[in-house]
Formats: structure tokens, C-alpha cells, sequence
């Protein structure tokens, strides 16, 4: 089989990517679950030199400003590892200039029956004196 630019491959015969198509879904979490696991890294070390720095200058805000920069960093992992890529701008939108919620009160007036015309007649109550 012939191998050139034409047939899609490089000089080495690999096949060349010719979509943008996005990472595989695979590829895409395993990079996420590492920023994860990086941020999250920091978090046991940063409680052991809070411990480390209260023991060696005994200052009790140190240790305390070490924990409190720690304390936000599981939030932070999280929020970056949910992250999904940007949208790039040929993706469709799922909801084209649609109004979001439909308005609650139209403006428009709602035709009202008129008292006694087409509603049924109510009973009388028992004990009555009927005509």
C-alpha cells in the first residue's frame, strides 16, 4: 500500500490526525484526576509543617495560617477536576434564543364567564321550601 500526504499518513506511515475532535473521554479524566491528586498533594504535607513550625518557634498563628490555607484546597481540587474544556465556538447551542422561563403574566386578558350564563344551577339546600 502506498504511504504519502494524500492517503492521510506522515513519512513513518502514522495515520495523521486530520479532526479536531476532542481528547478521548478516557484521556480527558485521567488528566483531571491528576490535577486532583496534585492539589490534594499539598493538603497532609501542609498539616505536618503546621505541626513541624508550631514545634519549632511555638507560635501558634503560624501553624494556624498554614491550616487555613490549607482548609480550602479539597473545594479548589474539586472545582478543577469538574472542570470540562471550554465549548468551542462551531459547538450548537442546545437552546437557541429560546426565553428561558415563559413569562408568568401575559398581559393579555382572559375571557370571564358572566355571572348565571353557562354555569350549572346550584342545589338548593334540604329543608327548602321548593315552589
Amino acid at each position: 500500500m502506498k504511504h504519502g500526504p494524500e492517503l492521510g499518513f506522515d513519512d513513518d506511515g502514522r495515520p495523521v490526525l486530520i479532526t479536531r475532535a476532542a481528547l478521548p473521554y478516557e484521556q480527558e479524566h485521567r488528566a483531571r484526576v491528576r490535577k486532583y491528586l496534585t492539589i490534594m498533594a499539598f493538603r497532609v504535607p501542609a498539616l505536618i509543617f503546621a505541626a513541624l513550625a508550631y514545634g519549632a518557634w511555638h507560635n501558634g498563628w503560624i501553624s494556624l495560617a498554614i491550616i487555613a490555607v490549607s482548609i480550602p484546597l479539597p473545594w479548589v481540587a474539586v472545582l478543577i477536576a469538574n472542570d470540562r474544556p471550554p465549548r468551542k465556538a462551531e459547538e450548537p447551542r442546545r437552546y437557541p434564543d429560546a426565553p428561558r422561563h415563559p413569562p408568568m403574566f401575559s398581559g393579555t386578558e382572559h375571557p370571564q364567564l358572566e355571572p348565571g350564563v353557562g354555569q350549572p344551577e346550584a342545589p338548593e339546600p334540604p329543608g327548602s321550601p321548593a315552589n
